[in-house]
């Protein structure tokens, strides 16, 4: 009879072992601390967004439209983060960032940089047909336990240039493909400014995969992530996401969070989150 205990203890250890972490991911568009936002101002929203962030015990959150500050107030409230990014005017500290931050205390940053989305990815510059400087900021992250390796992609495409946005999603994947020479898993995320139906998201999600169309669970919440503030208005309209390579990543759940305070939202967007484990 010890036998058999020990051999089920065993095996129970193993299946254990052998279980994939769970990773909550997520991507937000912040909207930049813009004074002609009235009551929705940065400051008037800023605490309850990273409150949102803390209840929902994100791992690694990808940011748009932040500004230095922006970034800096975000970092001093995550206790046990970090970040990587960049201003997308000067690859220091001026103009939006596409920052991504991570919790420290499960993972290291073995590498991390910034690209332009343009002609000239290398130098701070505005690409194609597109109405400014565009960036997309990556790193590769481990697990500082289990010392499994993933790339995260965090990106905001133009909201103007038609050849830009096209441009943008080949030299993003291209240079996914020229990275990721372990064939390790891969997030790519942001605000794309497309709807799904545009050719820029048909390519990625053909790619990739779009994280609401491969969700083990029924996708949670409404159909679109751009709010406007407007409150009272249905969301529509998606044009943030999130997408994996499907090979490596499991998306267990996915879901756009549409919480809000007093009848407001903490940004124009709303932020997707998604529950992922690693193959």
């Amino acid at each position: 009879m010890k036998k058999v205990f020990y051999v089920v203890l065993v095996l129970f250890i193993i299946s254990c072992s052998s279980e994939k972490e769970i990773y909550q991911i997520m991507t937000y568009n912040i909207r930049y601390d813009n004074p002609n936002d009235g009551e929705n101002q940065w400051l008037n929203r800023k605490e309850y967004l990273c409150d949102q962030i803390i209840y929902n015990e994100v791992d690694i959150l990808g940011i748009q439209e932040g500004l230095h500050h922006q970034v800096t107030y975000i970092d001093s409230i995550l206790s046990n983060f970090g970040y990587v990014g960049v201003g997308r005017d000067d690859a220091r500290e001026k103009g939006e960032y596409s920052a991504i931050f991570y919790n420290s205390n499960k993972f290291k940053v073995i590498e991390s940089n910034t690209f332009w989305l343009s002609e000239t990815p290398n130098e701070i510059s505005v690409g194609w047909d597109a109405s400014m400087e565009r960036i997309c900021t990556y790193a590769l992250f481990e697990n500082k336990v289990s010392k499994e390796q993933f790339w995260v992609f965090n990106t905001h495409f133009d909201h103007i240039g038609n050849i830009a946005r096209i441009e943008s999603s080949r030299l993003i994947y291209n240079r996914i493909k020229e990275i990721n020479q372990k064939n390790l898993p891969v997030i790519l995320m942001g605000d794309f400014n497309l709807k799904p139906e545009s050719k820029p998201i048909k390519y990625l999600s053909h790619v990739l995969s779009d994280s609401k169309e491969v969700s083990l669970e029924k996708p949670f919440g409404p159909a679109g992530t751009f709010n406007g503030f407007k409150f009272k208005e249905p969301v529509k309209d998606r044009i943030d996401y999130i997408f994996i390579n499907k090979e490596k990543v499991q998306v267990n759940k996915y879901a756009i969070l549409s919480d809000s305070k007093d009848c407001k939202y903490p940004s124009d967007h709303l932020p997707v989150l998604v529950e992922v484990q690693f193959k």
